[in-house]
């Protein structure tokens, strides 16, 4: 499964297009996303996403749940959404 990082700066469209890419290659996606503005980012994201890939007959399921990264060696809480196709 592939995994994407979603910062507060990502676009969300871009992130859709990506999504939906893995989605229909692999079936399934991880977004990561540490704190509020990247969290709403992915999720717009994941709502975008749906309506790309609705029309072809593909619907979206997101789970969410908590993560642990390392980044420069401090352990950060992050939000990762499991997109899939249901």
């Amino acid at each position: 499964m592939g995994v994407l990082k979603v910062s507060s700066k990502s676009s969300p469209n871009s992130v859709a297009g990506a999504v939906a890419g893995m989605v229909r290659e692999k079936g399934s996606v991880e977004l990561q996303a540490i704190g509020a503005g990247a969290s709403n980012q992915a999720i717009k994201a994941v709502a975008i996403a749906r309506g790309y890939l609705s029309p072809g007959g593909i619907d979206l399921v997101c789970i969410p749940a908590f993560t642990n990264v390392i980044i420069d060696s401090e352990q950060r809480t992050a939000l990762m959404l499991t997109v899939e196709a249901r």
